[in-house]
């Protein structure tokens, strides 16, 4: 199988094709520490060519749900050590996700900060999690200063330094399901006047500039970014999906990163109701090719679609998502075509060990 031989990402050398996606599962303990299930969770899914961690929030004010962790503090990056330190002793490979939510979140989730923050002030439809693990409707966030994005990029620039000494083997920056970045690029969601709003290339800017920052903390070969073209999941949207995604595919050409992951509209998490992720076309196959570097495609795969889409070299590697938290050698399965173990979607949010660190193996 093609899925099955080996790629390069960059300087990030993978045994096989099969990536862990980022998988957020809201397990960390106090003060945002990834603990020792953690460590054992993502050994145990060593056998991926490339994992890909769970988002870690880059501040405090970045952070959009309760028990989710952090590469910001230093007990945060000690927590973080012992799993890669676990996956690197199990012969893999892992890479820090650096994650700011804007307006997905909630006060108490950041009390002495405030309200979240956005491009603008405009609220998303649906509820958001406290603290306390409740429910409710999301606040109008606080729209961003323009003499406060600068110490916003150093927030990046801190926690990809931060990923560094927490041992990882590079980054990947969330541009994507309508997180800040993602907010900032579309045009529902940021309604600015400023160099950062209006027109495709302001909208841009942040997330360029981000990645151009994180660059130089690892080197462009290590550092990867995270889209979902046509994504609604957030309260997304966008008049000109398709001229805004290619002058963003076109300035990143010029970055050399080590990879591009985009998530097909068909997924749960990018396309809204299955209808219009039906009427929309493939991301891979529509901005793969105007990237000319590795792309690494998401959303919905099976084993033999994934196949596919990589013998046809229309993706260099595929994440999995669900099927690698219920089944922790997955490219083992793949390679003989083994029974998948299912997933139980009650176990993906909180919780302890159970459908976190007991899937078995073959």
């Amino acid at each position: 199988m093609k899925l099955l031989t080996k790629e390069t990402f960059g300087a990030i050398a993978l045994s096989n094709r099969v990536v862990m996606a980022p998988l957020t599962r809201m397990r960390a303990g106090a003060g945002d520490v990834p603990g020792p299930l953690a460590a054992q969770y993502y050994a145990q899914r060593a056998s991926a060519g490339l994992i890909i961690s769970e988002a870690a929030q880059i501040s405090t004010l970045a952070k959009g749900y309760p028990a989710t962790p952090g590469i910001y503090r230093d007990e945060q990056v000690q927590g973080w050590l012992k799993v890669t330190d676990a996956v690197h002793a199990a012969g893999g490979k892992i890479i820090c996700q650096l994650w700011h939510v804007g307006r997905i979140s909630h006060t108490s989730l950041h009390s002495e900060q405030g309200l979240p923050v956005a491009p603008s002030a405009i609220a998303p439809s649906g509820k958001v999690y406290t603290a306390s693990w409740g429910l409710e409707a999301f606040e109008t966030p606080r729209a961003l200063a323009l003499d406060e994005i600068p110490a916003l990029i150093q927030d990046y620039v801190h926690a990809a330094q931060q990923a560094k000494l927490a041992g990882f083997d590079g980054v990947e920056v969330h541009g994507a399901n309508g997180y800040l970045l993602d907010q900032f690029l579309h045009n529902g969601s940021n309604k600015r006047t400023d160099a950062y709003g209006g027109t495709i290339e302001n909208r841009s800017r942040l997330l360029l500039e981000v990645l151009k920052a994180v660059c130089g903390v690892w080197g462009s070969d290590r550092v990867g970014v995270r889209l979902s073209p046509y994504g609604t999941f957030n309260d997304m949207s966008d008049t000109d999906v398709k001229g805004l995604f290619t002058y963003l595919v076109h300035q990143l050409r010029a970055l050399h990163l080590a990879f591009l992951h985009l998530i097909e509209p068909r997924s749960t998490m990018a396309g809204g109701t299955d209808k219009m992720a039906v009427d929309q076309p493939s991301t891979s196959k529509l901005f793969g090719p105007m990237f000319e570097g590795k792309v690494l495609s998401a959303g919905g795969y099976g084993r033999d679609d994934a196949e596919a889409v990589v013998a046809s070299g229309q993706a260099d590697a595929i994440a999995f998502g669900r099927f690698f938290i219920s089944n922790p050698d997955l490219p083992k399965r793949f390679e003989l075509n083994a029974p998948l173990t299912p997933y139980d979607r009650k176990t993906f949010y909180g919780g302890d060990a159970k459908g976190y660190t007991d899937y078995p193996t073959l």
